[in-house]
């Protein structure tokens, strides 16, 4: 074992009950952790579907939009070039980074039902304010509250 030759034996006294055994609760708890990683990926891709949509476009990123149907022999790159246009989308996933710092000192005080509370009122003001968005500052307010919601809910 390394660094085995550190360690005092009065320490290991329960280290054997969890000698490899792989326990229900084991597989189910990498399958919560798996399917939060798979809501990562629902999310960037459909907010990558959702910024290539006309009617979004229009109504969001009009600068975009025209940019979009003028030139039809240009990348998608050139196309979607936009310093609004990234931060709606990388929003939450740093919003999300930074919030689980928090998440962990907020664990910490109140412990899990604290945390899964804040997560979840996050959650839903992010969910109201992106359905009730006019403007691209409601959008991108709506993602960093729902970026904090997962990482609240990670922790």
């Amino acid at each position: 074992m390394a660094g085995g030759g550190f360690t005092d034996d009065g320490n290991l006294k329960r280290a054997h009950l969890y000698e490899y055994n792989i326990t229900s609760y084991f597989i189910f708890a990498c399958l919560v952790a798996a399917m939060g990683g798979s809501l990562f990926g629902y999310d960037l891709g459909v907010s990558g579907g959702v910024t290539s949509m006309d009617d979004f476009l229009k109504e969001f990123f009009p600068k975009i939009y025209r940019r979009k149907q003028e030139s039809l022999t240009e990348t998608d790159y050139c196309k979607y070039d936009n310093q609004l246009l990234t931060l709606f989308t990388s929003s939450l996933y740093f919003a999300g980074l930074i919030s689980t710092f928090g998440a962990s000192y907020v664990t910490r005080i109140y412990g899990r039902k604290g945390s899964i509370l804040v997560g979840g009122i996050s959650f839903f003001f992010g969910g109201v304010i992106n359905a009730a968005a006019v403007n691209i500052l409601m959008l991108i307010i709506g993602r960093i509250l729902l970026g904090a919601g997962i990482g609240f809910g990670n922790q």
